[in-house]
């Protein structure tokens, strides 16, 4: 069992190119799969079938894991069991057999403009590096659209100030160039120029946006910074993600088109698109009101 462990691991780094994160997530399912197999007296990959899947499962809703967490852990027991079939570890692809619970899908908060307005003039007007960096990081989150994990990676050379573009690495290492606007612009010179350089050590390296310590900003602490700013602001409760989300549901009231906003998000498809952004009601108004022969 350990071994067939080991094995999918290094598939997924190697073959499949999956990121450290879905690599961790799912050799940690893996893991919680074949403990309970083991506890039901199986001591080899070849012996799982279907009912050892569906007991596991059924085990994690009775210990009250949530939708969203099952339908993650199945898909991570048809990969692997995908991937055990191709490696003659399974007599047959028992996963493709597995159903799972579609997780809810809740949106986050959505700032209106001038909410967003106010969130990033949060941060003090004092020349103090840390809310330089802060001002950095809200401007960049919502003009952009990135990802967080997206943002913390960031290197100063990924930033094209001539054109005002960002080369983001997102999810399975893919490149795209993002653009932003003037705001964020403003807030990278004077981060580059009065704030970095004052945090800046020799663990910084070529990192762009950088901790109280001089290292690599991490994501969780840009997350702290989000929510103390609206927290500040007297806004609801936002995060990255949220900023991303209202980034994209503006692109798209102001009329950008739906490949463009999927392309500028990193999505490998468009039905995430579709599900992830949403046409406010007044869009849809306006294009009642312009289309309709009787609006």
């Amino acid at each position: 069992m350990r071994d067939a462990v080991d094995e999918f691991a290094r598939h997924l780094s190697a073959v499949d190119g999956r990121s450290t994160h879905t690599i961790r997530a799912y050799v940690g399912d893996i893991v919680s799969l074949l403990d309970h197999a083991a506890s039901l007296g199986y001591t080899h990959p070849h012996d799982l079938d279907i009912a050892v899947l569906r007991s596991w499962l059924a085990a994690l809703r009775a210990h009250g894991a949530a939708r969203a967490s099952l339908a993650r852990r199945a898909a991570a027991a048809r990969t692997f069991s995908g991937w055990a079939y191709r490696q003659g570890l399974l007599k047959r692809d028992i996963g493709a057999q597995l159903a799972s619970p579609k997780a809810h899908r809740t949106l986050p908060t959505v700032l209106r403009v001038d909410q967003v307005e106010t969130l990033v003039d949060a941060p003090p007007t004092a020349p103090d590096p840390l809310a330089l960096r802060d001002r950095v990081v809200l401007e960049l989150l919502y003009a952009t659209g990135i990802r967080v994990s997206e943002l913390c990676g960031l290197n100063i050379a990924d930033v094209d100030r001539a054109r005002r573009v960002v080369r983001v690495v997102g999810k399975g290492d893919k490149e795209r160039s993002v653009p932003y606007g003037l705001p964020a612009e403003d807030a990278l010179d004077h981060w580059l120029r009065r704030g970095r350089p004052e945090l800046a050590t020799a663990a910084s390296g070529d990192a762009l946006l950088l901790g109280a310590r001089g290292g690599r900003l991490n994501p969780t602490i840009a997350r702290r910074i989000v929510a103390h700013y609206a927290r500040t602001a007297g806004l609801p409760h936002v995060t990255p993600h949220g900023l991303r989300h209202t980034a994209a549901t503006h692109l798209l009231e102001g009329g950008a088109d739906l490949r463009a906003v999927q392309e500028l998000l990193g999505h490998a498809s468009l039905a995430t698109t579709q599900l992830y952004t949403h046409v406010s009601v007044e869009r849809l108004r306006a294009v009642y009101q312009q289309a309709h022969p009787r609006a």
